[in-house]
């Protein structure tokens, strides 16, 4: 993998008072920024030599801002001319960026800011919001910030869908001088993390783990996604779901990929409708995919060919683009990872009782299934696949219904959980996402219910010690994390994704040392 030394790193600073701008500015250098945004507009100053004290004092490369809107400045007239003030002042004191608004961007003030100039270079902005950002409208607009004659021209553009980020993509690829795009909102994020694949040699991240709809944290960007090492031969892998910010795929799989040599980035991807996303990210770059919540059902739909495993079950957490032809692979790697967790905890538990088998220890078992969504489907395909009895539990009774005809088990009404105790020694499954933060004191089940389980195993992973595990602890039951079936679909999806490469011990240490 090639470094590309010429890769900035910034963060927009907004700070009401010039103390504070400073140590924001220190904060990000702390943080790994290469040069920091510096928004005058957002300050309360009373005197034009503030700023330049600020600017003379400044601990990082900046680019100096004002920009229009800023409620400071209800006077157009006013915000105009303290604009000018601020933009003027960084070119005299030869601040490496001065940004100037598409507003005040016309040719005499470029043309002026250019003439007394030494080394500061000159940035046109323009912030591009409703509407659809075609390509047509994006090429007229940056026609247009060209023609000032700026060195470097700068968009911010307000996407509703992840689909709208693709044109900003062709932008930067085709764009004959510097551009520096950034999509905003929570959809637009893969706009920074993918950019430097196509040419971005700015990549904007927030400061102090502040999540900025659609900005990754400056820390993630230097330590997580190493983005200084994406290149245009970068694969491109990520989880598509909604919500999408609680994944922890990201911290796995990309130190994975650097662990094999592997030139790939796995990324978060908020998509609202799964079928369009594929339609408008169809190139074999975009080579695999996990698959979340909503999607893992609408995904079989999606896809070209599809694992028998995940075919009966009904739904598919992974997805591969086949290099050959380019088409959509599906599988699930949910259903192993589940099954073998429950049956090396049960196993392990057995040898401390003295039993060791080679039969499946699941086999005759009353298994307990919470939950009937994509999840639910792996688990209990794969116990029933080892001979449990399996009894659902779902709010909608009419897909636990249709699940249990699926696997031969019983549909029971969700109110009827606490009471269910035809036996002891059962083991039970959450698969609902009860209990997940930011719902961290919710459990499916009541504590004195769980007396009856041998095994009780969560599968939501945030946080990695749920409430029902820890009651479930306390009356004496075995239990499994969905961090354990977490690290085992994760590293059946690497094997997936890399053609078998699947660096297990590097992978298991990161998770449960992170996790």
């Amino acid at each position: 993998m090639g470094f590309k030394q010429d890769l900035l790193v910034y963060t927009t600073l907004e700070c009401e008072s010039l103390s504070e701008m400073a140590a924001c500015m220190q904060k990000a250098k702390e943080e790994g920024a290469d040069l920091v945004e510096l928004c005058i507009d957002s300050l309360t100053f009373t005197h034009i030599s503030e700023v330049e004290h600020l600017l003379k004092q400044r601990t990082l490369p900046s680019i100096v801002s004002f920009r229009p809107n800023s409620p400071r400045y209800s006077c157009r007239e006013n915000w105009k001319k303290t604009c000018l003030q601020v933009l003027k002042l960084a070119v005299e004191l030869d601040v490496e960026f001065v940004e100037v608004d598409r507003e005040v961007a016309c040719d005499e003030v470029i043309c002026e800011l250019m003439t007394k100039r030494s080394n500061c270079k000159i940035i046109a902005s323009s912030h591009v919001n409703g509407g659809n950002p075609t390509k047509e409208r994006l090429c007229n607009l940056i026609a247009n910030l060209q023609s000032t004659g700026a060195d470097i021209i700068k968009l911010v553009i307000d996407v509703a869908y992840i689909t709208d980020v693709a044109p900003v993509f062709h932008m930067l690829t085709h764009c004959q001088v510097p551009l520096i795009a950034r999509a905003a909102g929570d959809r637009g994020l893969i706009s920074q993390l993918l950019g430097p694949k196509y040419g971005a040699f700015f990549v904007c991240g927030s400061l102090g783990g502040k999540s900025n709809p659609g900005l990754p944290a400056l820390t993630s960007i230097k330590d997580v996604y190493k983005l200084e090492y994406v290149n245009q031969d970068t694969r491109v892998f990520g989880v598509i779901s909604n919500p999408v910010g609680h994944s922890k795929g990201p911290l796995l799989h990309n130190p994975a990929f650097r662990h094999t040599g592997y030139n790939g980035i796995y990324v978060p991807l908020l998509v609202d409708n799964i079928k369009e996303f594929f339609r408008v990210f169809s190139c074999n770059d975009y080579a695999g995919f996990s698959v979340g919540l909503p999607h893992k059902e609408a995904a079989v739909r999606c896809c070209d060919e599809v694992d028998p495993l995940a075919k009966s079950i009904g739904a598919v957490n992974t997805i591969i683009r086949r290099p050959s032809d380019g088409k959509l692979i599906g599988y699930n790697t949910d259903c192993e990872a589940c099954a073998t967790a429950i049956e090396d905890a049960l196993r392990e538990r057995q040898k401390t009782n003295g039993h060791a088998s080679n039969v499946s220890p699941i086999a005759g078992k009353l298994f307990v299934l919470v939950g009937a969504g994509g999840a639910g489907r792996a688990i209990a395909f794969g116990v029933k696949s080892r001979g449990a009895r399996v009894v659902i539990f779902n709010r909608k009774y009419e897909r636990a219904k249709a699940l249990a005809a699926a696997v031969s088990g019983e549909a029971l009404p969700y109110e009827q959980l606490n009471d269910f105790c035809p036996e002891k020694g059962m083991i039970l499954a959450n698969a609902s996402a009860v209990g997940m933060q930011p719902r961290t004191d919710q459990t499916p089940i009541s504590k004195e219910a769980l007396r009856s389980y041998e095994l009780v195993f969560d599968a939501v992973y945030t946080p990695r010690n749920t409430r029902l595990l820890q009651e479930a602890t306390e009356v004496g039951a075995a239990v499994v994390g969905g961090v354990e079936m977490f690290v085992r679909q994760a590293i059946g999806q690497f094997k997936l994704f890399t053609n078998g490469l699947a660096p297990e011990d590097f992978m298991r240490r990161i998770v449960y040392e992170q996790f």
